[in-house]
């Protein structure tokens, strides 16, 4: 199991986007702070703005995130990234065999067994805030 790199990617443009103020954020910018291309920056900015944690400017561009960082969470931002079928972290193979014992009874076995890994998962998330990584950040660059 593997979540993808948008997740990451997020939260490392939340950092940018706080600790660059005075500059003006583009997509490029935060490209080649991550070190991708601006058309997947663009794409998660399109994700973060949808779920109201940020807002862009037209034309002249700039992004603002629109909650304090100590009320945005890891969950809120994985869950505005990582786009899972029905919300489900596992995704489960489609076909078992019907007429295998395995088969036939797997999906009664792991689902609530997967289901509880999800909620752990998620609630650790929600424990984590943009203002932690915020604090690091600026503890290991020297800011205050």
């Amino acid at each position: 199991m593997q979540i993808s790199s948008r997740f990451t990617m997020a939260i490392h443009m939340f950092a940018c986007i706080d600790t660059f103020l005075d500059q003006k954020m583009t997509s490029d910018f935060l490209a080649s702070s991550i070190g991708t291309n601006p058309v997947i920056i663009r794409k998660i900015l399109q994700q973060l703005k949808a779920a109201g944690l940020i807002k862009v400017a037209r034309g002249t561009g700039g992004i603002t995130i629109t909650r304090p960082l100590d009320q945005i969470t890891f969950l809120d931002v994985y869950k505005a990234v990582e786009c899972t079928p029905n919300q489900e972290l596992f995704h489960f193979h489609e076909n078992p065999n019907p007429q295998c014992p395995v088969g036939k009874n797997i999906h009664h076995v792991l689902d609530k067994r997967l289901l509880e890994v999800q909620r752990a998962m998620e609630e650790k998330l929600s424990e984590m805030t943009l203002a932690d990584v915020k604090k690091d950040i600026a503890a290991d660059i020297g800011m205050k």
